[in-house]
């Protein structure tokens, strides 16, 4: 029997963001989704510094999700994916979780310092909550410093890669890392934060290398929805508490 995957992070409803730009659009991605075997799809529209959630953005989101959800041949959630700035700092992350989870997706900055990418994770972990990271291969910090995702994996932070950069889709040293922290035991998700038809939403190829590589019983469980399951626990001392000890 093929394996049914749960995919955590995708741009499939229209948000104004860079993904779908259409109804039409968010069913496509939704039925490439469903064909390779997606069971449940999160759509996790960007949160970005100069595209805030306001309250009338989340209204348009949230109508157009409901509209998507509707029409789609599987199980849609909705989520959101933060880009850590000071402003989300003063608000409730419980906003932005993904639905029946305790995880905040929250991606690790492009480009420049992980500073605050460490306040939002911490400020949502004081919420009860847990910060789930988002495909930290991609990103310049990550890429000089990959012990930089080790420690937020060590601080119970799940590591979530995309299926692109398994794949080979955002080059060689983006795969090399994905690689690393799957066989390292750091990454506990593979999503697919699917954009468009061109980068769609789908796990099927990534899946069939990754359980080429490690075995399916190693692989099934970052496909499957295994990696959103978290558990209550205390805190650990902030970052900034640690270097101060």
């Amino acid at each position: 029997m093929r394996p049914r995957f749960v995919d955590c992070h995708s741009h499939v409803v229209p948000s104004g963001d860079d993904g779908a730009k259409s109804h039409a659009d968010g069913i496509d991605l939704c039925k490439l989704a469903a064909r390779a075997g997606t069971e449940i799809l999160y759509a996790t529209p960007h949160v970005w510094p100069h595209l805030v959630l306001t309250e009338q953005r989340e209204r348009v989101i949230r109508q157009a999700f409901e509209e998507l959800r509707r029409d789609a041949p599987l199980e849609l959630r909705l989520g959101f994916e933060l880009t850590p700035a000071p402003p989300l700092l003063e608000e409730d992350p419980a906003r932005y979780v993904l639905e029946g989870t305790r995880l905040v997706l929250v991606e690790v900055p492009f480009a420049g310092p992980a500073d605050e990418l460490w306040a939002l994770a911490e400020h949502i972990e004081t919420a009860g909550l847990v910060p789930l990271v988002a495909h930290p291969e991609r990103t310049e910090v990550v890429r000089a410093l990959p012990e930089l995702a080790e420690e937020l994996a060590e601080r119970a932070w799940p590591l979530q890669v995309n299926s692109t950069s398994i794949t080979g889709r955002h080059g060689p040293e983006a795969e090399a890392l994905a690689w690393r922290f799957i066989e390292q035991g750091h990454a506990k998700i593979v999503a697919s934060d699917g954009h468009r038809l061109t980068r769609p939403a789908r796990l099927d190829d990534a899946y069939e290398l990754v359980s080429a590589r490690v075995g399916e019983e190693a692989a099934l469980p970052l496909f499957d929805g295994s990696g959103l399951r978290t558990r209550d626990r205390r805190p650990l001392p902030s970052r900034a508490g640690a270097r101060d000890a």
